[in-house]
Formats: structure tokens, sequence, C-alpha cells
């Protein structure tokens, strides 16, 4: 499968089958995330892979009771290390960095026949405390990882004429 598979391919899965990810697999998408970009390259990021039952039924609770996250074989949990600092854009570089890295972990899963589902709704105080993420650390994102028990169809999108412009921004189409 090439990038371009994988993007159309993917979907936001929210059933899973009660089977383990392979090590190598799991190396693979672990791997595609330190390969991700970052400001600088200063890769200012920790991902918390989380397998214990226990956690992944705490991280459901944390997660507004999301019962497909503890279903996965896995949660990967994407924290910001560095969470002061902005780039000259005005945008704080940690919620970038993370985005490209999840990205790229969300492809690599896709091209593995895994399935993820991007999680921004989650209380990151909880998050914290059960995994025992310290207090200047952010958690970014969430994802579950696994293998999929659905295939879910392909959401609607907009058109390239609806969301590009060329040489400055236009309202047309909106």
């Amino acid at each position: 499968m090439d990038v371009s598979q994988a993007i159309k391919n993917r979907r936001s899965i929210r059933s899973f089958l009660d089977k383990d990810i392979e090590p190598q697999k799991l190396d693979l998408v672990l791997e595609a995330a330190r390969l991700a970009p970052s400001a600088s390259n200063r890769q200012e990021w920790k991902f918390i892979v989380v397998k214990d039952k226990g956690k992944k039924t705490k991280l459901t609770t944390a997660a507004f009771n999301q019962g497909f996250i503890g279903e996965a074989a896995a949660v990967i949990v994407a924290c910001a290390t560095e969470a002061q600092a902005v780039m000259r854009c005005g945008q704080p570089r940690y919620t970038v960095d993370l985005s490209i890295a999840m990205s790229f972990i969300m492809l690599q899963a896709q091209e593995l026949g895994l399935g993820t589902c991007w999680i921004g709704a989650f209380d990151e105080a909880r998050v914290k405390e059960i995994l025992g993420v310290p207090d200047d650390v952010r958690v970014v994102a969430l994802t579950p990882l696994g293998y999929p028990a659905e295939e879910p169809a392909a959401k609607p999108r907009k058109s390239l004429e609806d969301i590009v412009c060329f040489d400055a921004y236009s309202q047309m189409n909106m």
C-alpha cells in the first residue's frame, strides 16, 4: 500500500477485534512517530503505549465513556514534554508537532491493517493521574490501536474547490 492509498482508506475505527498486535507491527507504528517532523527537530514528546486492561478501562472512563477505546489491543497516548514554546507564527509548537506524529502513527497503522481513531475528547487531568504523567507535560491526543472489527464507509469530504485558494485567501464557494 502506498501513502495515497493509506490516506484514502483510513477510517476512524470504533470497534476492535480481541486480538493482540504483533510486536513488529507495534514497533513500526511507533517508529513512524519517531520519524515524524517536529519544530526545530526537537522531538519534545513521549508516547505511552497502554496495554493493561485495567488502565484501558480507566482511560475509557477518562475519555467520557467511549467504550471502544478499551476494546483495542492498545491505546497510544501522545504527550508533549515542552508545552510552553510557541512558533514564530504564534501557534503552540506541541499541538502541531504531536498532530503530525499522530497522523504518521495513524497512516502507518492503516498500512499494517490496524485501526485507529483520533481521540480529543478526554479529561486530561484524569489521564495524567491514571498514567502518572507529570504536571508540566500535556496530553495532546489518544488513539486506540488494534485490529478493526468494522469497515466504516467513507465520510463525505468537501471538494478541492471549496477548500483551496491560489495566491490569496478567497471566500468564494463558502
